[in-house]
């Protein structure tokens, strides 16, 4: 009997286990195609767990060859460049049919179910082994688990060690003296990665190059190897309970919130205290109570029944993700974990669109979660986006807080201080006690936080400046490696222009345009395939101009000038000096009124008693107020 495994079933493990197990097919050929060779090596190279499983399985049917219970035969060619580059629109697939198709009375063996149609199409004998459905025996790592086992730490030349205990109360256990070996973690992850392909609660989340994670039931497993790591490392992580909402602190307040209004609710707290496991129990009680709930997560980490669909990042976007929610109009959404500063925008969209948000955010406490939204978020609307903030501390709910939006002075600032009057100031405010922890407002342009003092040890305000984050480091280093590669082929500077994650716009000099491009884009097709980038290259000519100039204007005679003025209309005067650009309006004094910039609104302010809107130069605001004067646009105030 000839047998003709394709590469799904290799990495599938099986076809050792109907050797050995049923005796089925001892005395088989098992002709194994170049292809599948060549694929698992690709595969292997790219850090990826199924090339090394496969490979693991290869390495099994040799080891049956060489006891004689089989024959087994490499056959085909590699495929070539080009082919493995179409790999996933069957490229690779059609070369391992064509080794099929030249033997007669060979039972071709897959797993994949597209592979299976086409090659019954093709006229082959096929074998389709379809994912098994059952009760499945324990796996080696379910060895290191104990009831009260949180997790468990496997890696190569060091002890095991599991997290024992609860969220409250846990520390590490070590399991035996003896180091794990590479070689028995290798069979461990192959052995999870099979179990993952058959069980039908088996997925696997995420695979990149040196890790990935699996979830296999309640239980979600981290496989990392060389390059990612600095050695093979198995970490699993199960809940070891199920909690619902009324076994928190403070349920009752929090159930009231949800049933009723507030639909803007963030759940913070350290790593490890128990926030998803809230999260989980929100979108169970939510579900009880006839609302349609969605979960956003990657990975998908939560436990929930099978009516609440939980969701992963769409193409590897949150933003896509964002968009099939709204279509889809869920009642609730989930979003478990907000890490990245696109996943902060998809949050505050989705809420200003009406779907109630629960997030979930690593932070110290609920002023440090907010900050995290300040950088990425505008200051008005903070509060149509979150109005309650749980803290959750050992497992339990700490604190609950409202969001607060008001017309005043900040309570922190003494009422003499005449250069701080009434203005938007949001609150963050202890449900239980109904005191004012905290206050964001904004201080010549720049948005401040002022935390209260909670224990007389602290007499005076913490006051932080909120900074806007930084563009995400990923694409800085991928602005610099565009700059070196196009850099070798011209000698002026280049400018790249990041569209998002997949896509970069790069202008140099018009002269050296047709170089980097290259003969039929081959030098800029190379770029993009060593960098797996969309790159735009285009003449500097084409680069926009969004350079600002300040006002240039005659100072007077003084021995020490006066900051440049303009006058744009309805008796408004503009100032610019170094650091700061200052609206004069005498006949609004201690009113709120909006700028426009023609016809269109920019922002709404505080006149101070002086008649003055006072605001740094470097603010953005203020940037656009000075690009738009030198457009000749007018300014105007309007009192709300």
């Amino acid at each position: 009997m000839i047998l003709i495994p394709d590469t799904s079933v290799v990495i599938d493990g099986r076809i050792t286990s109907m050797i050995q197990e049923s005796g089925e097919y001892r005395g088989a050929t098992i002709i194994v195609p170049e292809a599948v060779i060549a694929e698992l090596e690709a595969q292997a190279n790219q850090g990826r767990e199924i090339g090394f499983s496969g490979l693991t399985e290869l390495q099994e049917l040799s080891k049956l060859a060489e006891e004689g219970v089989i024959t087994i035969k490499y056959v085909g060619s590699r495929p070539s460049l080009d082919q493995v580059k179409l790999a996933s629109g069957g490229e690779i697939d059609a070369l391992i049919r064509n080794v099929a198709l030249d033997y007669d009375n060979a039972k071709f063996i897959t797993s994949d179910v597209v592979q299976s149609e086409v090659a019954r199409a093709k006229g082959l004998d096929v074998l389709y082994l379809k994912p098994q459905i059952g009760e499945f025996s324990p796996l080696k790592i379910d060895n290191y688990f104990e009831e009260n086992t949180l997790s468990v730490f496997l890696k190569e030349r060091a002890r095991p060690v599991a997290r024992q205990g609860t969220l409250k109360e846990s520390r590490n256990v070590i399991l035996s003296e003896d180091p794990i070996s590479e070689y028995e973690l290798r069979h461990i992850a192959q052995e999870i990665l099979e179990r993952a392909k058959r069980d039908p609660d088996g997925f696997i989340e995420l695979e990149k190059r040196g890790i990935t994670i699996v979830q296999i039931g309640s239980m979600r497993i981290s496989i990392a190897r060389r390059p990612f790591s600095d050695g093979m490392e198995i970490t699993a992580v199960r809940p070891i309970a199920d909690r619902l909402i009324d076994d928190y602190n403070k349920s009752a307040v929090l159930k009231k919130r949800l049933l009723e209004s507030r639909r803007g609710l963030i759940i913070t707290g350290t790593p490890g205290t128990g926030k998803t496991t809230l999260a989980q129990s929100i979108a169970i009680f939510l579900s009880d109570n006839q609302y349609s709930v969605k979960t956003m997560e990657a990975p998908r980490d939560i436990q929930v029944p099978d009516n609440i669909t939980q969701y992963t990042a769409l193409e590897g976007s949150m933003e896509n993700t964002a968009e099939v929610m709204l279509l889809m109009r869920p009642d609730f959404v989930i979003f478990d974990e907000l890490r990245k500063s696109s996943d902060f925008s998809v949050f505050s969209d989705m809420r200003l669109a009406g779907i109630g948000m629960v997030g979930v955010v690593h932070a110290n406490d609920a002023h440090d979660a907010l900050q995290r939204f300040l950088g990425r978020t505008e200051f008005g609307v903070l509060p149509q986006i979150i109005d309650t903030i749980v803290l959750v501390k050992d497992g339990d709910i700490s604190k609950i807080y409202d969001i607060n939006f008001d017309f005043k002075v900040p309570e922190s600032i003494p009422d003499e201080d005449d250069e701080l009057s009434a203005r938007p100031v949001v609150s963050v405010v202890n449900n239980q006690t109904g005191e004012v922890e905290s206050e964001i407002f904004r201080y010549d342009g720049e948005p401040i936080i002022i935390k209260f003092p909670l224990t007389a040890e602290t007499p005076v305000p913490e006051i932080q400046t909120i900074s806007i984050p930084e563009e995400d480091i990923s694409l800085k280093l991928v602005e610099r490696e565009i700059q070196r590669e196009i850099g070798r082929f011209t000698d002026g500077s280049v400018e790249v222009k990041m569209q998002n994650e997949n896509k970069a716009v790069v202008y140099i000099d018009d002269k050296d345009v047709p170089a980097a491009i290259g003969k039929g884009g081959k030098n800029v097709a190379a770029i993009v395939n060593k960098l797996s980038i969309g790159i735009d290259i285009r003449p500097r000519t084409e680069l926009p101009q969004t350079g600002l100039k300040e006002p240039v204007l005659e100072a007077s005679s003084s021995l020490e000038p006066e900051p440049p003025a303009v006058s744009s209309g309805n008796g408004i005067e503009i100032k610019v000096d170094k650091k700061f650009l200052s609206i004069s309006a005498k006949e609004h004094k201690g009113k709120i009124v909006d700028v426009f910039g023609g016809k269109e609104y920019l922002f709404t302010a505080t006149v101070n008693e002086q008649g003055e809107i006072h605001m740094s130069k470097n603010n953005s605001i203020a940037m656009e107020m000075i690009r738009r004067y030198n457009d000749g646009e007018e300014i105007r105030l309007r009192p709300v």
